[in-house]
């Protein structure tokens, strides 16, 4: 069937071609940090923090798919502990992280990095890549406790304590998945 007659071929055939022009446009590589402290640690906006197990009031699963995530709204009571059962339906590697918008962006030259460093490929994360030292002890980690990256057909979970009144978004930062609206909102209330 064509692309244009089947949305979800559309979908990931564009979504192959964002990360295949990426990759080709791509200036060389660029000195990253060790990928921890990019989701927002230390920034000014105050999402929370890691969760303890034996304070979750409840659990809420997160279906990824190519470009959407079910549910796209989740509402949390200011002190409740969350653990997010992250589960990828699709076919490329995605992104569960919870920032503000401001911290997606921030995060989102992080994730290029991954991309153009070879970490990351359309539907698989190369692990040992994340560990080599880029340079001055910096590695591209992805360990932060407000984010899971996911490879096809796997879940991660996370345990998450909203502890403010906040509008949250949880976001897919792999280069162009934000952009073609994986993107979700939490209230928290």
């Amino acid at each position: 069937m064509r692309p244009d007659k089947n949305p979800n071929l559309f979908c990931k055939s564009f979504l192959t071609a964002v990360l295949a022009l990426t990759l080709s446009v791509s200036t060389g590589a660029l000195a990253a940090g060790k990928h921890s402290g990019g989701h927002g640690h230390g920034q000014a906006a105050n999402i929370g923090k890691p969760g303890k197990a034996s304070e979750i009031t409840r659990t809420v699963t997160v279906t990824m798919a190519d470009n959407s995530y079910s549910p796209e709204k989740i509402e949390v009571k200011k002190g409740e502990t969350i653990r997010f059962v992250v589960k990828n339906k699709g076919e490329f590697v995605h992104e569960f992280n919870i920032g503000t918008a401001k911290m997606h962006k921030a995060h989102q030259k992080e994730m290029m990095m991954m991309v153009e460093h070879g970490v990351l490929e359309p539907d698989k994360i190369n692990h040992a890549m994340m560990k080599m030292d880029m340079g001055g002890g910096k590695t591209m980690e992805h360990n932060d406790p407000n984010s899971a990256l996911v490879e096809p057909k796997k879940s991660a979970e996370i345990i998450w304590k909203f502890d403010t009144d906040a509008r949250l978004e949880f976001a897919c930062n792999v280069p162009g998945h934000y952009e073609s609206g994986m993107v979700g909102k939490i209230s928290v209330h």
